[in-house]
């Protein structure tokens, strides 16, 4: 059994291989993988070049040659891929990029010193074999080391499991329960750490408006020891899989694959992913035209991040960045003395709402007044579009299912204020000694003058 000390230091890294146990996973795998990506997020490939590197080293290698050879490339792709480093740092085509490739040079003892080579084109490679079914119903459930609350050290204290939900206009519950309204359109990385990465692409719910709401989700699992190989889950508007891109239900062909499993809840609306080799479970909805995201996780699997990466970037964890958050009270007051009427979009099952007709109809479903009720009301005065009375409703059953503290289902506006408050009650006693300074020095200032 592995000490959580161990545990903490492993450092699984993303492979290339979809399904099988091939030694060398083929250049075209990594090819699609990369490919699916850029496809996912067009706006950040234009900027990030990570495709031209990607292809470069799928010409070259398209065909198996000598170990020295694939090295080569190898090591030429490598230099490509550090160049878009600038461009490509949040991007999660990049940093599986940069995870394969360390596993591939480890795979064939390649040195990262030699020569490198411009790539060449070769023949296509022919057609693969068929690949074996990729579930069965009878495989176990694998090693202990495969079961997070299992390989904890004997009588260790039970872990501390966190909560993060993102649903609406979109609202965030971040990791330490703090609760915030955002903008952020475009493609976001919630979560990424050494087990897993989520991207979220939020698009603008009525045009013209600040008013956004998650469109597309793509989850990456990275490949874990005996357990699971690298899983991609991929969901968008009105397709919502009942499995992962490669067609499979579990982590592959690895002795602990049923450690990972999507288990669809409701076709088409609901879905869950068991992560059990990590303790996490994720929770997957759309609601209407949107997609909603929960994820239970250990704190450990939380802070399990890679060294020298920059986790301000990931929603989940430190919230999102403040020129991208909204206040919502402001706009609540806003309504409240104009009587504003929300916004219809055309096409959709919507409705104009008053102020007070917004609060009756989120009272239907929630009705305590706390963050979940107040993010209702702002939704439905921001779009005009009755679903979000649901997605709100949704997110607060998940936090019941999901959350370890019961007393922490609800998050008032007092709690929020409070947590937006810490960042500056951290810095009062830096105010509070230059304060001191200042008036030190006038005093010096007027005896000198005396």
């Amino acid at each position: 059994m592995q000490s959580q000390r161990e545990r903490s230091e492993v450092r699984p890294r993303a492979g290339w291989m979809v399904m099988g146990k091939s030694a060398r996973p083929s250049a075209l795998e990594v090819f699609k993988i990369l490919a699916v990506f850029l496809s996912i997020f067009p706006c950040v490939s234009l900027q990030c070049k990570i495709l031209k590197c990607n292809s470069e080293f799928w010409a070259s290698t398209s065909n198996s040659g000598p170990e020295e050879e694939f090295c080569t490339a190898l090591r030429a792709y490598n230099s490509c891929v550090r160049r878009t480093a600038r461009t490509c740092r949040g991007d999660l085509a990049y940093h599986s990029a940069q995870h394969g490739i360390e596993d591939l040079m480890s795979q064939h003892n390649c040195s990262k010193e030699g020569p490198t080579s411009q790539p060449h084109a070769r023949t296509p490679p022919p057609p693969p074999p068929p690949q074996l079914p990729p579930d069965s119903q009878e495989r176990s459930d694998g090693p202990e080391v495969c079961h997070y609350e299992r390989s904890l050290p004997r009588h260790s204290a039970p872990p501390n499991y966190t909560h993060c939900g993102f649903f609406g206009d979109p609202h965030l519950r971040t990791f330490t329960d703090d609760f915030q309204t955002c903008k952020v359109e475009g493609s976001w990385p919630l979560i990424h750490n050494k087990y897993l990465s989520v991207q979220v692409t939020n698009t603008p719910v009525v045009p013209g408006s600040m008013a956004t709401a998650t469109s597309k989700l793509t989850i990456i699992f990275t490949n874990f020891q005996e357990c699971v190989d690298q899983k991609m889950y991929h969901a968008e508007t009105d397709e919502l899989p009942a499995a992962f891109a490669d067609g499979s239900k579990n982590g592959g062909d690895r002795h602990g694959a049923n450690t990972l499993r999507v288990v669809e809840k409701v076709a088409g609306q609901h879905v869950e992913i068991q992560a059990k080799y990590i303790g996490t479970t994720i929770v997957v909805r759309q609601v209407g035209r949107y997609l909603t995201f929960a994820v239970r996780m250990p704190e450990e699997v939380v802070n399990s991040v890679e060294e020298g990466d920059n986790q301000d970037l990931y929603l989940c964890l430190h919230g999102c960045p403040m020129n991208q958050r909204i206040d919502f009270r402001t706009f609540r007051a806003n309504a409240a003395e104009t009587h504003g009427v929300g916004r219809v979009r055309s096409g959709a099952a919507t409705h104009g709402f008053t102020y007070q007709s917004a609060k009756a109809k989120c009272k239907e479903r929630l009705p305590v007044e706390d963050l979940y009720f107040q993010s209702c009301v702002f939704d439905l005065l921001s779009s005009g579009d009755i679903n979000f009375t649901m997605a709100a409703y949704y997110a607060f059953e998940d936090v019941k299912m999901l959350h370890s503290n019961s007393n922490r289902y609800h998050i008032y506006e007092k709690d929020a204020f409070i947590g937006n408050s810490a960042q500056r009650v951290k810095n009062l006693p830096s105010l509070f000694l230059l304060n001191c300074l200042a008036v030190l020095l006038w005093i010096d200032h007027c005896l000198v003058h005396l």
